[in-house]
């Protein structure tokens, strides 16, 4: 290992340590683009339900680490830590007023895994329009009831 000089040192204490891609680790709320398992858009995070495909990853990934956007509302973040404990994952609440990251929430692992697609399916949300649509096409309750 190569010694610092005392100009690197002096760098280091007014501007503090140099780190690798910053604006990328903004984005993926402190950590890396190679290391994420998944990463949710603060809309996704923000739907009632956790999708099963998500339950999944937490379930499978307990080594990793959640990172949740801290700009939102703790009312969204509340499922995901709550599922997180259950799965014994360890989670961070990521606070950084300077920079606004489009991700709620990251899991991610503290090395490279490469992973080709780092976003959730819409399966959910899909199946959840078409329940809509035929909820709408019934006939309302009054109706119904008052039938002749």
């Amino acid at each position: 290992m190569a010694k610092k000089s005392v100009e690197d040192i002096l760098e280091q204490g007014i501007h503090g340590v140099k780190e690798i891609n910053p604006e990328e680790r903004r984005e993926f709320l402190g950590t890396l683009r190679e290391r994420v398992v998944i990463a949710l858009t603060m809309k996704q995070v923000q739907v009632d339900v956790i999708q099963t495909e998500m339950i999944d990853i937490i379930k499978n990934n307990k080594n990793a680490k959640m990172y949740l956007n801290g700009l939102m509302n703790y009312i969204h973040l509340a499922k995901y830590i709550k599922e997180a404990s259950k799965y014994n994952m360890n989670y961070t609440i990521v606070n950084n007023d300077e920079y606004r990251s489009k991700y709620g929430l990251v899991v991610a692992y503290d090395y490279a895994i490469d992973r080709e697609n780092i976003h959730l399916s819409n399966k959910v949300e899909i199946i959840e329009k078409k329940e809509d649509k035929k909820k709408s096409k019934g006939e309302s309750f009054f109706k119904k009831l008052f039938k002749r």
